[in-house]
């Protein structure tokens, strides 16, 4: 078996790309367009000589070349800014939620959309403590009543959830909903009336999938992601939420999975 080692230089192109927050912003700056030095040092707010060695860094590197008195990306740059990018994205999204990611059970995302985590950078965990329980909720429910399109799945039984996605149904709300067999029953024996009610409606569907552990909402207004712990139980005080586009997408995704794999129920 052949045995390959590979080695990086201490001052080499990967030094040069992740050690340095200046050289980082520099690449991102120069993909937008080719900069003067008085262009870099305005966007900076710093002198030539705090900025020079930097720019001088990235030219010994190949990542940009100055060519009558304006710098741009060389064609390696290019290249690496593009590769760099979601990679960096990547590790902010899941540096920013690490509590989040390590210790909930992520088996319900599927290998696709965790594979594009990076378009979650912009979400923030929502821990619920137990003497503002109420206000998070209002203000869960503001955002999902000012929304004019709602989907959500849920493995977890909350018995205020009937008569919320009715009064959203009556409100002319287009909203798709999915829940797992055991939800499904225990909405039909205590909720009858409402999800009857639900149900005669032209914009709403619903739907059920066979299990997974997993409840999140996605209106055109946010992401809200909640997950199990990896011992099985559900954690009903922190939430992954987003509000950009980037994480509703992701969010829509999601959805679109467990929808095409679930089975629409149109009558009780």
């Amino acid at each position: 078996m052949i045995k390959v080692v590979i080695k990086v230089k201490s001052g080499g192109l990967l030094s040069v790309l992740t050690f340095s927050e200046k050289r980082k912003d520099i690449l991102f700056l120069l993909q937008e367009n080719p900069r003067t030095l008085s262009d870099i040092r305005d966007y900076f707010k710093v002198r030539s000589p705090e900025i020079l060695p930097r720019l001088k860094e990235m030219e010994a590197a190949n990542l940009i070349i100055r060519q009558d008195g304006v710098y741009q990306l060389t064609t390696l740059g290019k290249v690496s800014v593009i590769h760099y990018k979601p990679f960096l994205d990547t590790l902010i999204a899941i540096e920013t939620n690490e509590d989040f990611w390590r210790d909930h059970d992520l088996d319900a995302i599927p290998e696709t959309l965790l594979n594009r985590i990076q378009e979650l950078k912009e979400c923030r965990t929502v821990r619920d403590e137990h003497e503002h329980i109420y206000d998070t909720h209002k203000a869960f429910l503001e955002n999902v009543i000012s929304s004019t399109r709602f989907m959500g799945f849920t493995s977890i039984f909350f018995p205020s959830h009937p008569q919320m996605f009715l009064e959203l149904a009556r409100n002319n709300i287009p909203i798709s909903i999915i829940v797992t067999p055991n939800v499904f029953f225990k909405i039909k024996s205590e909720h009858s009336v409402e999800i009857e009610e639900f149900l005669k409606f032209k914009h709403t569907s619903f739907h059920v999938y066979d299990n997974a552990t997993i409840a999140f909402v996605v209106t055109n207004r946010f992401l809200s992601l909640s997950l199990f712990f990896k011992n099985g139980t559900f954690d009903p005080r922190n939430d992954l939420m987003g509000f950009d586009s980037s994480s509703i997408k992701w969010g829509e995704d999601l959805f679109k999975h467990y929808k095409e794999n679930s089975i629409e129920i149109k009558n009780l």
